[in-house]
């Protein structure tokens, strides 16, 4: 169960986000959804552990990660939260398997060589491991931000405008594979978008 309880984040005294309670069960898949502007991002980043809300409280698998410090919360977040930003983030200099095994290193897990390659090839992308970032296209290096994203198998899945720069058929491809990620590792999946195509694939909605 995830929880987020009471959030606000203040950006001014005239800018002030508030945010209605939300209740997540286990291995559900939702969508957040909202307008450019209406708070979505801010919302991601303060259930990822990335942005401390000035009031609320977000609770993963009974951790408040709010009365976490420092790198106890890093951690958390490592071992228990999976982001997928708009653009890939790969370091650049480490090949996709180096990129997957520092994930395990910097959650405190041990590295697993054999998970990388089940994660890359249950993305359909094994062959490309020992490949640097710049050798890959960019529909191969958003597989690699998924495969860092659940290499950790972690309880929240989030994914922030997944979508925003495709076409109609890779932005179908891209859900779907996110759905299943998140299937096959057990993990509740959150999709923040303000993109209307992507909204029927979603039962259950949060909206802004």
């Amino acid at each position: 169960m995830i929880i987020a309880e009471s959030l606000s984040h203040y950006y001014s005294k005239d800018h002030t986000l508030s945010f209605e309670d939300w209740h997540i069960a286990e291995s559900e898949q939702w969508l957040l959804l909202g307008d450019s502007g209406s708070g979505k991002t801010t919302l991601i980043n303060i259930l990822s552990g990335l942005l401390k809300p000035a009031s609320g409280r977000v609770t993963i698998k009974n951790t408040d990660i709010y009365q976490l410090k420092g790198k106890d919360r890093d951690h958390f977040r490592g071992q228990h939260i999976g982001i997928i930003f708009q653009k890939p983030h790969i370091i650049k200099s480490l090949t996709i398997m180096e990129n997957l095994l520092i994930a395990q290193s910097f959650a405190l897990l041990k590295e697993d060589k054999l998970r990388v390659e089940e994660v890359l090839e249950s993305l359909g992308i094994a062959s490309k491991m020992h490949a640097y970032p710049a050798e890959l296209s960019y529909g191969q290096l958003q597989r690699v931000s998924i495969a860092r994203a659940v290499i950790n198998k972690p309880t929240l899945l989030i994914a922030d405008e997944p979508t925003s720069s495709l076409d109609d058929r890779n932005a179908e491809v891209v859900i779907t594979l996110l759905a299943e990620q998140s299937r096959i590792n057990g993990s509740t999946l959150v999709v923040s978008t303000h993109d209307q195509r992507v909204k029927n694939s979603f039962d259950k909605k949060y909206i802004l």
